[in-house]
Parts: structure tokens; C-alpha cells; sequence
């Protein structure tokens, strides 16, 4: 199967797009599609995650469960919605603790493209949701995909940070190398969960000392205003 999907990672993941899960996705996508479903994001930025932080320039891994479900939200980076769209709770969270920590203004939209371009992977567990209905393409194959993609960079590059967010994300914790890469973990940023953890977790600046200190560059996590 030719997936269209940067290089890099397309030689690092060519032995999964032959696995039986990873056909079985694409079965289940085209069958919704002919169905009349509405699928989320469209089929060009499914593999966003991938096109933008391509496998020799990733630093840093934030690991999202599901895309957006609602018209226009989401764009194939985990938290991250197109512009023009209002930031959902959960990333409102984010930027609020990235202004605690860092003292980063909160902007006015919520595209975290730059953030992407500099080496952070915003990767969903998930690639795929259909309109409306969360959760919906979790049992398709995308976890055993996802899982494999994590496995890859833990075994393949060194000094990455992983950011684990909530209980969700922290169940892959298993399959990172904590020899070579830094795991922060922390509550989930979502309202119902941000001030049992997350608010105070620090884990920009600590991921930015850490990466600093492998002569590695930081991240600017400043988003500038549109």
C-alpha cells in the first residue's frame, strides 16, 4: 500500500502499512466514506502529525486520545484546532499553563502548527473520528498503529521527551525506553481533570532543560498572534 506520508517515517513505518490492522483502517475509512459518514480531519491531514515533524527532526512526543469531532476543528495534530476556530477547554488549559510556567502570553487562536515545525510530535492515539461521535474509530486498528509509531521512536532515536497526559496516555508509558528519553507525566489538561495535576506540572520548561542539557535546542513554545 502507498501511503502518502513523509519519507522519513515512511521508511520507518513500511512494515506496518503491510499489516493486517493497518488494512483493515483503511477498509473501515473507505466503507464510512462510501456509507456517506463524515470523517474528521479530511483525508489529506490524517497523517499531519507526520508530514510536519518529520522522524529525524522529532524531540518531543505529546500524546493525545482522539481527534476533534466537530465541522472544521481538527487538523491531524493531537490539541491542536485550524485558526479561526476557538480553542477548545482542554488546550485553553494548556496555554494557561504554558503562561504559568514559562510566562508565554496566551494567543489568540489555537494552532500549534509551530510548535509541530520545531520537532514536537502532536500525535493522537487515534487518527481518525467520525463527525459527532467520540471515540468512534478507537477499535479500528489506529491503537495498534499508534502503539507501533511510539515503539519506533523509542527504539530508534534517542533523548526525546514524551509527554503523557491523563491516564489514557500514561497507559503507553510501558513502551518507552526511560533509559534514553525523559517521561513527564501529569493529569489531563481537560477542566474536569487540570487542577488534580496538570495546572503547576511545569513540563515545558522541564522538557526544555532536559532537552538543553543533551545539546539539544529548545522548543519556542510562543505562539505569535494572529
Amino acid at each position: 500500500m502507498d501511503v502518502k506520508i513523509e519519507e522519513s517515517w515512511k521508511e520507518v513505518l513500511k512494515q506496518e502499512f503491510t499489516k493486517p490492522y493497518f488494512l483493515q483502517a483503511t477498509t473501515h475509512l473507505k466503507s464510512e466514506r462510501m456509507a456517506g459518514r463524515t470523517i474528521y480531519p479530511p483525508g489529506s491531514l490524517i497523517f499531519n502529525a507526520f508530514n510536519t515533524t518529520p522522524f529525524d527532526e522529532l524531540k518531543v512526543v505529546i500524546l493525545g486520545q482522539d481527534p476533534y469531532h466537530g465541522p472544521g476543528q481538527a487538523h491531524g495534530l493531537s490539541f491542536s484546532v485550524q485558526k479561526g476556530i476557538p480553542p477548545p477547554p482542554s488546550l485553553v488549559n494548556i496555554f494557561k499553563e504554558l503562561r504559568n510556567d514559562l510566562g508565554i502570553p496566551i494567543p489568540n487562536h489555537g494552532n500549534l502548527t509551530h510548535w509541530a515545525e520545531q520537532g514536537v510530535m502532536l500525535l493522537n492515539a487515534s487518527l481518525t473520528v467520525r463527525a459527532n461521535e467520540p471515540m468512534s474509530h478507537a477499535g479500528i486498528g489506529w491503537a495498534e498503529f499508534t502503539n507501533a509509531v511510539i515503539q519506533k521512536i523509542s527504539d530508534m532515536k534517542d533523548h526525546c521527551v514524551f509527554m503523557l497526559w491523563g491516564k489514557f496516555a500514561q497507559e503507553k508509558q510501558s513502551l518507552v525506553d526511560e533509559t534514553k528519553h525523559l517521561v513527564l507525566k501529569a493529569a489531563h489538561p481537560s477542566p474536569f481533570s487540570a487542577d488534580k495535576g496538570f495546572f503547576g506540572c511545569k513540563h515545558f520548561s522541564k522538557a526544555n532543560a532536559w532537552l538543553e542539557d543533551k545539546g539539544i535546542t529548545p522548543i519556542d513554545w510562543k505562539l505569535e498572534n494572529i
